[in-house]
């Protein structure tokens, strides 16, 4: 008597077919992101594991429905599909690509099952396909409808209007109708951020944009968590501003840590240049500064981090225009000719006096460092040595590296 096979959610080829099309969720979810422009220059949790949870989730309404032998409910398909599409919405993908990499996806998990499916299959094979396809229409029901509620102008307004209202206050415009529209309550005071991201750049621009994007929507769950629906941002996923409810708290790290959260999820080193306690009438003018603030911070190097004026007012007054900044920074003239004496410099400042670590840092030996520390001193007529020959040299030095551009020093930059 031949053995009677399992039927329903029993079958064999649905108990092999289930696991292998979770186990290969992230595969089926590559296949579909590669249909949008850019995303293998993107990072490889951008989309994939979005879309690997709801290939998992799916496998499993359609599981669940041939287990109960009951029709797959349409609002079990909306809730998989909503957060995909909120994704897509937010990065701006066309409905048109969001199907075609939807589609792409379901051909190479249908393409698993036909291959887990023997000849004496072929019943519980038609089974799985009236499912699949009971699946396929709801999902691009769903899909289509979802789509076009979120993007419609008045679900974004809200979010706009925030945006224009940040603007407004940045650059000391009215705000009086802008705050009616994003519905948010000012404050009288504001703690003003400028955010940055040392990208390296380097991508094609849909990446670059897609990239933006994603930075931006991260950046502004992460101000929410901080301060709330009362915060206001510009960032736009590569620079800008945010606006802060001002914290009781005398506890100094809470923008370090929202700095090195920013570097976590964003991949990128962030560098965040803090003002505190600023009224809402001086925002123009804090804006101003803090700009100039950040831009000071990437032009002398400063790693990830979160920086206030204190942290930056020896570069920031060293950089001030007048006749004792320039006489300062022509101390260090007579080196333009000779790189390695200004390679030696700087490690001798960088290392504080550690001839040993200077030295190691430029690949010299001692005797050779200080050898040229020496002709820094013939040259300039500034000891490195001397304490107070040296504070004038590193001021001089942080000068030259802030304000010499190419035009200004032509051929002799040693940069």
């Amino acid at each position: 008597m031949a053995t009677r096979r399992g039927s329903g959610i029993d079958s064999p080829l649905i108990t092999r077919s289930i696991p292998r099309l979770i186990e290969l969720a992230a595969e089926f979810a590559a296949v579909g992101t590669a249909q949008i422009p850019g995303t293998d220059q993107l990072p490889a949790d951008h989309f994939g594991p979005h879309l690997a949870t709801s290939i998992v989730q799916a496998v499993t309404v359609v599981a669940r429905s041939i287990a109960e032998e009951s029709p797959i409910e349409a609002d079990d398909v909306v809730a998989i599909v909503t957060p995909v599409i909120e994704l897509a919405v937010e990065e701006r993908i066309p409905l048109a690509l969001v199907t075609r990499g939807y589609f792409a996806g379901m051909r190479r998990v249908w393409q698993e099952v036909t291959e887990q499916a023997a000849s004496e299959d072929i019943d519980d094979l038609a089974l799985i396909s009236a499912r699949y396809l009971d699946l396929l229409e709801h999902t691009i029901t769903a899909m289509a409808g979802t789509y076009v509620d979120l993007a419609h102008p008045v679900r974004c307004g809200e979010r706009d209007a925030r945006r224009e209202l940040s603007a407004a206050l940045l650059h000391g415009r009215p705000v009086d109708e802008l705050t009616v529209r994003a519905d948010v309550t000012l404050c009288d005071e504001y703690d003003l951020l400028s955010i940055q991201v040392l990208d390296e750049g380097g991508r094609t621009p849909p990446a670059a944009e897609l990239l933006a994007r994603r930075r931006a929507r991260l950046a502004r769950e992460l101000v929410d968590d901080l301060a709330g629906s009362s915060a206001l941002y510009t960032f736009d996923g590569r620079a800008g501003f945010a606006l802060l409810p001002p914290t009781s708290s005398a506890d100094g790290t809470r923008y370090h840590e929202f700095a090195s959260e920013l570097t976590g999820r964003l991949e990128q080193p962030v560098v965040i240049v803090e003002l505190h306690n600023v009224p809402r009438a001086d925002l123009a003018d804090a804006t101003a500064d803090i700009s100039e603030l950040a831009e000071l911070a990437r032009g002398i190097g400063r790693p990830a981090g979160s920086y206030t004026l204190d942290d930056l007012m020896l570069e920031y007054q060293l950089t001030r225009p007048g006749p004792a900044r320039d006489r300062l920074a022509s101390r260090i003239t007579p080196l333009y000719a000779h790189p390695h004496l200004f390679e030696a410099l700087r490690a001798h400042i960088r290392f504080g006096w550690n001839r040993k670590h200077a030295a190691a840092a430029v690949h010299l030996h001692p005797n050779s460092f200080s050898y040229r520390l020496r002709r820094v001193a013939d040259l300039t007529g500034f000891d490195p040595t001397d304490p107070h020959d040296s504070r004038i040299l590193a001021a001089a030095l942080t000068v030259h590296e802030l304000t010499t551009t190419p035009e200004t020093s032509g051929a002799a930059n040693p940069q």
